[in-house]
């Protein structure tokens, strides 16, 4: 364990004949169509983990989800995730059809050093829909009934670290715990934004999570993190609205008046480093129509960004030093709104900075724009990456921290 990242890596451990549970995040976009995946990086980024893991001997049993109880389409087994992750990894992957029955029990008594199974969707289990406390969920049935047949933990699921359901925190309170190489290496690569000495840093607000996202750029300003805040999408709407300008179609958000204070008052603090859109993109009857400030309102949606913002925008990404975006600009999954996101993307591409994108919605318009190499860093979560980012606790690393002193008091603190 390094002083840096608080808790313990795959590095502190010898896992030849030990059986590993191992939490990733193999949650995908599934086609309503052909129910097949719609996008799989997070399955190949999980595939480094647990081939390590099955290379050094370990017993591998895989945990993760899919989908939300309720969702028509994406709420299934996990079987299509194994054959997937078989394929990335060319070494067998066993999908057992249970998580903590005689099946899954059974299989894991029999397995061999190296073999890897992966039991089914975890939220299947009503337990794990619930967030609650590290020592309430180590005394779920879930855990209770998998702890005793493994000897570590693995928290890999990085995507999921601000949740606190069972097979993110329940096993950390009982079993020595451990992050495995995305969480670790998300850790190092979002620690390396907040303290970054490559200048202007540069932040490109978007996307839904309004409130996160103020939270974010309430941080990087007051501690001086970020020189520049960019806002597009739901994000720019709020502040135009604060700003004064009458933008239709908010009231739904959450809180809204709430929103909308506080991007009033982070304008009055902050108002030279946030830079509010120029003009934007109307969805009239699903066709692009751009309009300037003094045009609004308009009784149309905000579906995107306008040129002259992109221009300014791209100006500014190009010449940053680093560059963090979280969201996309407008709604980019519609061909007349994907502009916004698109040239973002590109501008951050192009430019040299140190670069550290979050978000499923733009991770995925960098890889249909085929600029996954380009990006330094390309964030395997949304929600977690923006809250860690703000400063807020993430319960399933936290719980990783504190598994990891226990650990260290109970031993010399050399390797096992």
């Amino acid at each position: 364990m390094t002083e840096k990242l608080n808790f313990l890596t795959l590095d502190n451990f010898n896992f030849k004949g030990k059986t590993v549970l191992v939490r990733v995040d193999l949650n995908s976009p599934i086609d309503p169509q052909t129910r097949e995946f719609l996008d799989d990086r997070r399955i190949v980024k999980h595939s480094t983990t647990i081939e390590e893991l099955s290379k050094k001997g370990a017993k591998v049993i895989v945990l993760a989800h899919q989908g939300r109880p309720g969702a028509e389409y994406d709420f299934t087994t996990l079987e299509k995730h194994a054959k997937k992750l078989s394929k990335v990894l060319n070494i067998p992957v066993n999908y057992v059809p249970d998580i903590i029955g005689p099946t899954a029990k059974e299989k894991i008594k029999s397995m061999k050093d190296g073999d890897i199974i992966l039991l089914d969707n975890v939220r299947f289990l009503s337990e794990e829909l619930l967030n609650r406390p590290p020592d309430v969920q180590s005394t779920t049935h879930f855990v209770r009934n998998l702890a005793p047949l493994a000897d570590y933990f693995v928290n890999d699921a990085f995507a999921a670290a601000h949740r606190s359901q069972p097979s993110l925190v329940g096993f950390c309170e009982i079993m020595p715990a451990m992050a495995g190489r995305v969480l670790e290496n998300e850790i190092k690569m979002l620690d390396k934004v907040i303290s970054s000495k490559k200048k202007p840093v540069v932040f490109v607000a978007g996307g839904a999570k309004v409130k996160d996202s103020l939270s974010v750029i309430e941080q990087f300003l007051t501690r001086k993190i970020a020189d520049k805040i960019l806002t597009t999408g739901l994000v720019a709407n709020i502040f135009l609205v604060a700003k004064g300008y009458e933008i239709r179609g908010l009231e739904y958000l959450e809180k809204f008046n709430q929103l909308v204070s506080r991007a009033e008052t982070l304008i009055k603090e902050f108002n030279t480093k946030i830079e509010l859109p120029m003009d934007l993109a109307l969805d009239k009857y699903g066709k692009r129509l751009e309009v300037s400030l003094a045009e609004l309102p308009q009784p149309y949606r905000v579906a995107d960004i306008g040129t002259g913002t992109i221009g300014r925008y791209k100006y500014i990404i190009e010449n940053a030093g680093t560059v963090v975006a979280n969201g996309p600009a407008g709604i980019f999954e519609e061909k007349e709104f994907s502009k916004g996101t698109n040239e973002i993307v590109r501008a951050i591409a192009d430019s040299n900075s140190f670069s550290v994108v979050g978000g499923g919605h733009i991770a995925t318009a960098i890889s249909n724009l085929g600029l996954e190499d380009k990006i330094t860093h390309i964030s395997t979560g949304g929600g977690a990456c923006i809250l860690y980012l703000a400063g807020e606790p993430l319960p399933a690393l936290e719980a990783l921290k504190s598994a990891a002193k226990k650990y260290m008091n109970k031993t010399s603190g050399g390797k096992k």
